[in-house]
């Protein structure tokens, strides 16, 4: 199988899961040991290489088994008002923009999209279209590090702040954002940052963590309220005995991270920055030979590309239906010559399900590339040969 599409679920490496398979083996030979004596030991250190790994200190991390898990933790701990607005952007994750409409929904307070375009020609247009968007109401803003759809680094170093001075906390969706690019928390210090360890730095499904700047964690609750609610405990804060016990579970890929860390970190002789530019560098002349390919452009600057990159098919836009149709029509095409990467309508279909668009929106097809040290050259080049022999996607006749 051609799998390009490692920005999804990630890819573990072999060595990793025996690393897990190891945790696991060592909590079933003593459960008790190691559930009750053991694993808050194991957890600090899990969360001390984390810490070092993002650029933040250690006890601000709550570990998460996915990014969905640590919006829903942040948006569910606020309250909101009536008539308080939180801002999101239409190239956020359905999953999490569903958590925000659902917390929204239980106050009476309003969703605002800001429009990113898309194409787009710099971080400024990203950046200007998020403050536009901003209201005296404007209690929290959700952005993004790097678009799911979109493949977009938005400039989270200059919203962030800029945010901050109009006094707007701010949920950075970091799914994509360890291991594609560099994360420097203590320096962009939002009040909540929520990263996955499963994707860019391969370590195994259920592997995530919540960062809560200090002066905003006694605003955060776990989704699950367990022992530590009510621990009266003075060596440790009230955040890490309330999210480090939420009840029985295998913690065994959270302490795999660490591993998965130094794993891919050991790669290549230039560490992890070698590793995030090469994958960069391979999603970029991959992403431009397939416009060339495909007589389709460039849809953002290099500056907003890591080691994901999305493509707008051409022929489009066409009415829901026919996108439908013709996603279906590539994506079996795709499948039978056992190639992974996905295909997206855009803009989003949910937004016109929602409500925010209207249902005449006419859709484009986009082709989302991953690249990963697994991944090279000549399989971007099979993937055109195949998108330039379906309807929509064909060279022009000479």
């Amino acid at each position: 199988m051609t799998f390009l599409n490692h920005g999804s679920f990630g890819a573990c490496l072999k060595a990793i899961l025996e690393v897990q398979r190891g945790w696991r083996d060592k909590l079933e030979q003593h459960p008790v040991r190691f559930l009750a004596r053991d694993l808050e030991d194991l957890l600090d250190w899990s969360r001390s290489e984390i810490g070092g790994f993002t650029g933040c200190d250690a006890d601000d991390l709550a570990l998460m088994p996915n990014a969905t898990a640590g919006v829903n933790t942040v948006l569910r701990s606020l309250r909101f008002e009536k008539g308080d607005e939180i801002l999101a952007t239409d190239h956020a994750y359905n999953s999490c923009l569903n958590a925000v409409r659902f917390v929204a929904a239980q106050s009476a307070a309003r969703v605002v999209l800001a429009r990113i375009p898309f194409p787009i020609e710099s971080p400024d247009e990203a950046f200007d279209a998020v403050m536009a968007a901003v209201t005296a109401n404007t209690k929290l803003v959700m952005v993004e590090h790097v678009t799911s759809p979109t493949a977009l680094i938005l400039p989270i170093e200059r919203l962030v702040p800029a945010l901050a001075e109009k006094g707007i906390d701010v949920l950075v969706d970091g799914a994509h954002g360890p291991g594609m690019v560099p994360v420097r928390l203590r320096e962009i210090a939002p009040a909540y940052y929520v990263g996955t360890a499963h994707k860019w730095i391969c370590a195994p499904k259920g592997s995530a963590f919540l960062y809560v700047r200090r002066d905003r964690q006694a605003l955060i609750k776990p989704l699950s309220i367990s022992s530590g609610s009510n621990d009266t405990r003075v060596d440790r804060s009230k955040f890490r005995l309330e999210f480090d016990w939420q009840g029985t579970f295998d913690p065994s890929a959270w302490l795999t991270i660490p591993a998965a860390i130094d794993g891919l970190g050991e790669m290549l002789p230039g560490g992890w920055p070698a590793l995030i530019s090469i994958n960069r560098q391979l999603a970029i002349s991959a992403r431009d030979m397939l416009a060339d390919a495909l007589h389709t452009s460039v849809q953002a600057p290099n500056s907003m590309t890591g080691s994901m990159a999305a493509l707008r098919l051409p022929g489009g836009p066409w009415p829901r239906s026919e996108a439908t149709r013709r996603m279906g029509m590539i994506e079996a095409a795709m499948r039978g010559r056992r190639f992974e990467v996905p295909l997206i309508a855009w803009p989003s279909p949910w937004l016109v399900d929602s409500g925010d668009l209207p249902a005449s929106t006419e859709f484009d097809l986009l082709v989302r590339i991953s690249a990963q040290a697994y991944n090279y050259y000549g399989q971007y080049e099979r993937l055109a040969s195949i998108l330039a022999g379906y309807a929509g996607v064909n060279r022009p006749s000479t």
